[in-house]
């Protein structure tokens, strides 16, 4: 069998990067569950129709085939993709089981998704996301924009990594502006502005001539709304300024003001208004987020979502929402590739219960159990070689404790083998330092 080779787009972390991925979750899990959010996990396949209905990821599903023999295409049943998000799914879920949930229902997933994309750092065609949304019957409350900014806040700050900033925008500022300059496509509009940092303002420009029938003044006054930023509600003023007015401008720049408003009376200098952010789905209906982490800005969005009106429709029933998505393998890997993240020691074991032999193993399992029993993580030596080789192993791994059980009834010993201190101790009684009970990330 020749050595295999790794897949590309497919990431397997270390132990270390995975103790520091399951950190990372445990954190962002607490948080959702702070503010209220239940969790929940879909199935990996969905059928086709339902995945390729809105957006433009028709290239990125991956197809699933019943059996590796058939010699025929998916139909019928057998028609399923696997997700390429979150979110499409939940909406599924919502419709299937509207009947049994609590609304406003808010859930949380934590869940690989595969994506059919080019591979490069920080994109991968199988990852995690951690997503949150709001749903609720018939009409959603404004106020849930402006709530899932500072969720986010609080489940990243918290963590070892540089600060982030969520930028916002709100689709109907957008749509409002492109119908008052005369517009009559603004989806293609937004679907063209959504590229602009990708290929600059001239080939946006140029795209929306082309694609949304505008004039170059239209497209100019299009660019001119896309720079708009700030902190605060001043962005307001700046779009009254270019002059332009529609009813749905009015609305959308409401909400966003109070989105903005809300993050900096909480969280000052999370949210920036900047009225670039399209975002490419056609679901978004209102705020769309996406969060930049300082000094990795090249690499594009970690966190990103909106609000959505119709994704989950079907006849009369309309379940609208908003939602918001960690890409956890993206940020993940962005830093690891940095050196940015790192982990006290590669194993979560506290403490290696040493063996003086092999008729002795008994006593040291029973060690080992009475540790386990009050939360410390121990194993016992994988031999009864020389103390002095044992320690190293123990070093090797990182593990700061080695256990001495005592002969012919003298008492058990403790070694912190990086000061050299070693005291009596008993399995019953012996505690480690805090810090050292669990693998460290910083």
């Amino acid at each position: 069998m020749s050595k295999p080779s790794p897949i590309s787009g497919f990431p397997e972390w270390a132990p270390p990067q995975r103790m520091i991925e399951q950190y990372v979750i445990g954190r962002i899990q607490r948080t959702f569950e702070l503010y209220g959010f239940a969790p929940l996990e879909t199935r990996s396949v969905e059928p086709l129709d339902q995945l390729l209905r809105k957006g433009e990821t028709s290239k990125e599903v991956y197809l699933v085939r019943r059996l590796q023999e058939d010699p025929g295409g998916p139909t019928g049943d057998d028609a399923l993709g696997l997700h390429f998000d979150l979110t499409v799914p939940f909406a599924r879920y919502v419709l299937e089981n509207a009947g049994k949930l609590q609304f406003p229902f808010r859930r949380y997933q934590i869940q690989k998704v595969w994506r059919g994309e080019r591979p490069q750092e920080g994109r991968y065609r199988e990852f995690l996301q951690a997503d949150i949304d709001i749903v609720d019957r018939d009409t959603l409350p404004a106020h849930y924009e402006a709530e899932l900014p500072l969720v986010i806040g609080d489940a990243l700050s918290g963590l070892p990594i540089p600060p982030i900033v969520i930028q916002v925008n709100n689709r109907k500022v957008s749509e409002g502006f492109y119908r008052g300059v005369g517009l009559t496509d603004p989806d293609a509009a937004l679907r063209a502005v959504d590229k602009l940092d990708k290929i600059g303002p001239d080939k946006v420009a140029a795209l929306l001539v082309e694609t949304a029938g505008a004039t170059e003044a239209q497209a100019k006054a299009c660019l001119a709304l896309a720079e708009i930023s700030a902190p605060d509600g001043s962005f307001a003023d700046a779009v009254r300024a270019l002059g332009v007015e529609h009813p749905l401008l009015d609305e959308g720049l409401a909400e966003l003001v109070t989105v903005v408003e809300t993050a900096a009376a909480h969280s000052p200098g999370l949210c920036v208004a900047d009225l670039r952010i399209a975002r490419g789905l056609d679901y978004y209906t209102g705020t769309v987020y996406e969060t930049q982490l300082r000094g990795y800005e090249r690499f594009g969005s970690i966190c990103s979502g909106g609000r959505y009106d119709n994704l989950a429709t079907a006849g009369s029933a309309t379940f609208p929402g908003v939602g918001i998505s960690i890409g956890v393998t993206r940020l993940l890997g962005l830093l690891f590739g940095s050196g940015e993240l790192n982990v006290s020691r590669s194993v979560p074991t506290c403490v290696l219960v040493a063996l003086a032999d092999e008729e002795h193993r008994p006593a040291s399992d029973r060690i080992a159990a009475k540790l386990r029993r009050r939360g410390i993580a121990t194993e016992v030596s994988p031999s009864a070689a020389k103390y002095g080789r044992q320690i190293r192993f123990a070093e090797r791994r990182g593990i700061p404790y080695v256990w001495f059980p005592g002969a012919d009834g003298a008492v058990d010993e403790v070694k912190d083998i990086r000061s050299g201190e070693q005291v009596p101790a008993t399995p019953d009684e012996w505690t480690p330092p805090v810090e050292d009970l669990r693998p460290l990330v910083s």
